[in-house]
């Protein structure tokens, strides 16, 4: 017999605590801004916890390019803001939670 979610009630194999949870977060805001030397950067703010730090590194491994993560957003080098959302979407954020 399986576990049971203590969140959820679910079995561990089908627990939805992850994807409500995604749904339920707070708005996340992606934008290009300009910083040192006129060069373009991709800032993705409204992650938390470890999705920040995880969320940073596929990111940068996806979109091939460098970046950081600093005061509670992500911060990449370059203008990939229409790959950005699409990733985000892919992760299984709602589309209707990510303003630009």
């Amino acid at each position: 017999m399986s576990e049971i979610c203590s969140t959820c009630g679910l079995p561990k194999e089908i627990c939805a605590c992850q994807t409500i949870e995604k749904e339920t977060t707070t708005k996340l805001k992606v934008y290009t801004t300009k910083k040192r030397f006129n060069k373009l950067v991709t800032v993705v703010e409204g992650l938390q916890g470890n999705e920040l730090e995880t969320g940073a590194k596929e990111l940068k491994r996806k979109l091939a390019c460098g970046g950081s993560v600093k005061d509670g957003v992500i911060v990449l080098q370059g203008d990939h803001l229409q790959k950005t959302i699409e990733y985000l979407v892919k992760l299984g954020y709602p589309r209707e939670i990510i303003k630009t």
